[in-house]
């Protein structure tokens, strides 16, 4: 038997929910389905919504639980959760303490996956730095896969891998939250308020990352950003090895900025990276580096690493340039769906910009935004639910005076950007860096992204 064989053998003769089926789920169900185990799969989708792929499930003898109720009724001995899903829900904590067992895709992978793995997690910089680690390591040779949170579900993948390949996981703080595994090395970019909206506060935010490294061993490492006060403050809890990345400071064990170099702390410091060398824009990418060297360890080398950060152009949504028109540079930061990420972006340019910026109200606060959009915006363009709390930030904001920035507001997203082109000069940068996730207009940063890509090329 193979390590699904086995893990899908210890589910038999149980009753089997599957809470959602998005693309994370959808594998997890035909292999639920291929070792014969009966599957009810919930899902608050109308039926005259489901896309085909989902009846497609259905048809090969998945029972659907549909609509608003979905979650009503249900009697489980196992129930895998979509990540989006609060574990604490009253429907949920019901089948809890009625004996069954919550669990989710990622877990079931940690439980199979034969290789060891290295996992990030963070607010900001997750995606990036865990794609660069991948690239690392594909470009000194090994074989990498590449999943969780950045699109890619890996345990349909599991038999096909050798305990030789590497894991690169990108995970989130829903993916976390009651996770009773930890990668063999655990990389926390930074932590800043988050998904509040979701979360109960704060603190449940930050706990469920830190279940990233909780249950590590003596043997693991632990990554964390030395400049961030949450995640330095992890330190003492670490059960491995920690080492910590710095623009700020140099730490006894890790890698450190130092006049424009990377270097890799020791009684002798050893160069690693320049930072003209990155291709990347922005000094937070030069943090996803220091995050993503420190991960790779001495598995690659300074020449690849180089040959990475000379080449790689980065990942899609992620100030990504997307036009030249009439000497105006179009970038799409999407991904921006926090104002620290929004503010990593504007930071990433050495003149002022105009910024198109508001989506989805997640109930972060604004007010660390305002003075960095005065600092370094000319013309700010507002669209979606949250335009008159960055409005009310910006004006806020102790160096604001009054036309600088201009503050426009256009409700409607496409001539938001039409606006922007309109206003823009030869040599201007225009960027959509929105502050917040994309739900109000859109299903998610990345619609939301290529629907601000088709309409900057059709200027």
């Amino acid at each position: 038997m193979t390590r699904l064989d086995r893990y899908f053998e210890t589910l038999q003769n149980k009753r089997v929910v599957v809470l959602g089926v998005g693309v994370s789920n959808r594998p997890l169900v035909r292999l639920l389905l291929a070792h014969r185990i009966p599957v009810i799969c919930c899902d608050k989708t109308p039926r005259e919504q489901l896309d085909p792929e989902v009846l497609k499930l259905e048809e090969d003898g998945a029972v659907l639980h549909l609509g608003p109720d979905y979650l009503e009724g249900l009697e489980a001995d196992v129930v895998f959760r979509t990540p989006g899903l609060h574990p604490d829900l009253p429907q949920i904590r019901a089948l809890r303490e009625r004996g069954a067992k919550i669990t989710s895709e990622m877990e079931a992978f940690f439980a199979v996956c034969p290789c060891k793995i290295t996992a990030i997690t963070g607010s900001d910089g997750k995606t990036t730095t865990s794609t660069l680690i991948s690239e690392l390591l594909k470009k000194e040779g090994r074989k990498v896969w590449l999943g969780g949170n950045i699109g890619t579900p890996l345990l349909d993948k599991a038999d096909d891998m050798d305990p030789s390949d590497e894991v690169v996981l990108e995970l989130s703080s829903f993916q976390l939250m009651y996770f009773p595994y930890s990668p063999h090395v655990a990389v926390i970019t930074n932590l800043s308020p988050n998904h509040l909206d979701i979360h109960k506060d704060m603190e449940e935010y930050v706990r469920a990352k830190e279940n990233l490294y909780l249950h590590q061993g003596a043997d693991d490492v632990l990554i964390l950003n030395a400049d961030n006060a949450i995640t330095h403050s992890f330190v003492p809890k670490a059960r491995g090895a920690v080492l910590e990345f710095s623009r700020q400071t140099r730490p006894e064990h890790g890698v450190y900025l130092e006049n424009g170099v990377i270097w890799r702390a020791g009684e002798t410091p050893e160069p690693i990276l320049a930072q003209s060398d990155i291709l990347l824009p922005g000094i937070h990418n030069v943090e996803n580096y220091m995050a993503a060297i420190l991960a790779v360890g001495d598995r690659v080398s300074k020449q690849t690493i180089r040959a990475v950060a000379t080449t790689f152009g980065g990942v899609e949504h992620r100030i990504e340039l997307v036009r030249i028109k009439d000497g105006v540079r179009y970038y799409n930061d999407s991904i921006a769906s926090s104002p620290t990420r929004t503010i990593a972006g504007l930071r990433s340019f050495d003149q002022k910009l105009i910024l198109i910026a508001g989506g989805y109200d997640k109930h972060v606060p604004f007010e660390p935004l305002g003075p960095e959009i005065v600092d370094h915006v000319k013309i700010l363009i507002l669209t979606g639910a949250t335009a008159p709390k960055i409005e009310q930030a910006v004006l806020a904001a102790p160096n604001y005076t009054p036309g600088s920035p201009e503050i426009l507001h256009e409700e409607d997203f496409f001539e938001a950007i039409r606006l922007a082109s309109r206003k823009a000069k030869q040599g201007d940068v225009v960027i959509l860096s929105p502050a917040g996730p994309a739900f109000d207009k859109f299903k998610n940063f990345m619609v939301r992204g290529r629907a601000f890509k088709q309409a900057v090329m059709e200027l």
